[in-house]
């Protein structure tokens, strides 16, 4: 078979926009230096005037008309910028002082280098679904990039898809959702998602991007051939393992610090039609681990799961907490609760997995899932099944958003706090998080539990994962919780300072995913080895520190003439 590239047409969802085909290098020429000078007058980038006076005072020429253009892409209404000042965490609150609308990374580019054209540049972030918890899509005084933006002016959207070697080209502005449908027409998906799809590709791969597959695939950043990135120098350049490759791997998982990602070229496979949707549960935890670690050593196709994760359910939500769940029925969360109550545990740790069948195999998908079954060591009968499409099994995520949207608990503080811990305190981390500091509580939101093959994870990437070279299994650990009720937010914080204090006074070695440090001291214990290089690349592709600067890691080029410890 030749190389079939298919372009795919869709009709934009609300939040979804286009990608842009691969883009050449930004040369100087484009928008020279001395043209921008006419711009020195655009005063308005400092934090005590939110809108923009250009006072044209001599004839532009062409460049700077283009130049024009983009700053008339700038909103500073006050109904832009406080969309733009807060994300889904709902902690931090940073005001910019406008928010960008591009067409096209060109446009990104013209921006960043006209903020580089200043004598005191402004800060650049952008922002996808807003996703973040802590600041990453933040720019106190900046601008905030919207890249939903991205291609708003067509009626369709566009993907590129190659059949035959099993990728797609996709916007760093688009959400998952929308490529799943999109591939899905030609019965191939990405390998790996994250749990909820309706938050964008840049966002993702700007962190790491887990979920159930990673056990096979590893993260999303380990599934991806391909980026064009825009840098903080205002450059556009299409970088690979093999082409501009320090580049390629300090933006996968770069939290946004060395540019903004406007395509990435994803890795594809053929894609099932249902999967048996599966819940077993444990009291124990040592067996809860050693089943999942089984689990994660099946990796061949076909030879257990193709999804798994864990989560553990504190005694007092299974006992005081909400009677109903988007997978268990109300009779089967009694179940667990007298499990709970029997057992005498303080917490009932439960496998999810999911296997994937076709019609091909769907007369022999409920035999291999018995065979399976009769390896692990759960709860006897505790075992809960569902059919369910593919489709649907991948956005459960989204179907819960909305039953939270309608109880009024979505747009609500959250205080998450993700860890990678190492598999060889996994039991400590039990003993002293589940069993003491959170023994007693009754948390609104989710807790995550499960374990990764840390040889998914390419270390040439920014992404940090635990040092102890003697494990070669990590567990990612999510308190994903929400507050909502009053004073929820101040102690739900104070749980997590509490479990960060403990992993470091028993020398646990967790390291933070979706990080958060109060200091550069802190982000350089998080980066560990990896600290000189990331310095290093920030100063190479972001030297005046102005991409993404809500969670402090660099301070702004203005910043170190200060003495700000942490600049580059």
């Amino acid at each position: 078979m030749t190389l079939a590239h298919i372009r795919i047409s869709l009709m934009p969802s609300a939040n979804s926009s286009c990608p842009a085909p691969s883009i050449p290098t930004l040369s100087d020429n484009n928008m020279p230096r001395a043209c921008l000078a006419t711009f020195l007058m655009i005063t308005s980038f400092i934090p005590t005037i939110n809108h923009f006076d250009i006072i044209a005072t001599v004839a532009l020429p062409d460049d700077d008309i283009f130049a024009l253009d983009i700053v008339s892409k700038i909103h500073t209404d006050h109904d832009s910028t406080a969309k733009a000042s807060s994300d889904f965490g709902h902690i931090v609150e940073a005001i910019p002082n406008g928010v960008f609308h591009p067409t096209s990374p060109a446009d990104i580019a013209a921006l960043i280098r006209l903020s580089i054209s200043q004598s005191k540049p402004f800060t650049v972030a952008p922002r996808g679904q807003g996703h973040s918890a802590r600041g990453q899509a933040l720019a106190s005084g900046g601008i905030v990039i919207d890249m939903r933006s991205m291609g708003r002016g067509d009626n369709v959207c566009y993907v590129n898809m190659s059949i035959d070697e099993l990728w797609v080209d996709v916007g760093g502005e688009q959400l998952w959702i929308d490529i799943l449908h999109a591939t899905l027409k030609h019965g191939l998906a990405p390998r790996i998602w994250t749990d909820y799809l309706r938050i964008t590709v840049g966002g993702t791969l700007s962190n790491g991007g887990i979920g159930g597959q990673a056990f096979r695939h590893g993260p999303q950043i380990s599934n991806v051939h391909e980026l064009d990135v825009v840098t903080g120098m205002g450059e556009m350049i299409t970088c690979s393992p093999d082409k501009h490759s320090d580049l390629f791997f300090a933006a996968l998982g770069g939290l946004g610090q060395y540019g903004v990602i406007t395509r990435a070229r994803i890795a594809l496979e053929p894609a099932p039609k249902r999967a048996l949707w599966v819940r077993i549960a444990y009291s124990d935890v040592g067996s809860f681990t050693s089943d999942q670690e089984l689990l994660i050593s099946k990796r061949s196709n076909g030879s257990g799961f193709d999804y798994i994760e864990g989560q553990v359910q504190l005694n007092r939500t299974l006992t005081e907490g909400r009677r109903s769940s988007s997978f268990f029925s109300a009779s089967e969360l009694d179940q667990l609760a007298e499990l709970a109550l029997r057992t005498g545990s303080t917490a009932i740790y439960y496998i999810e997995g999911a296997m994937y069948y076709n019609d091909d195999t769907a007369s022999s998908v409920n035999q291999r899932l018995e065979r399976l079954l009769e390896e692990l060591s759960f709860a006897p009968g505790f075992t809960f099944v569902r059919d369910v499409s593919y489709v649907d099994f991948l956005d459960r995520v989204g179907r819960e958003e909305q039953k939270l949207r309608s109880a009024g608990v979505w747009d609500v503080p959250h205080p998450w706090l993700n860890l990678f811990v190492p598999r060889s305190r996994i039991l400590d981390f039990d003993a002293g998080v589940f069993k003491g500091i959170l023994r007693d509580a009754k948390p609104v939101g989710l807790i995550l539990m499960y374990p990764m093959n840390k040889d998914m994870w390419d270390d040439r990437m920014t992404a940090a994962t635990p040092d102890d070279g003697e494990d070669d299994v990590f567990y990612a650990v999510g308190l994903l919780r929400s507050a909502v009720a009053a004073g929820e937010l101040e102690r739900l914080e104070r749980e997590n300072a509490a479990v960060l204090e403990f992993c470091d006074r028993e020398g646990i070695g967790c390291k933070q995913y979706l990080p958060h440090h109060a200091s550069p001291d802190g982000w350089r214990r998080h980066f560990g080895e990896k600290w000189s290089r990331v310095a290093a690349l920030k100063r190479k592709y972001d030297p005046w520190a102005i991409l993404s600067p809500g969670q402090g890691i660099f301070f702004p080029a203005s910043a170190a003439v200060a003495g700000g410890s942490g600049s580059v």
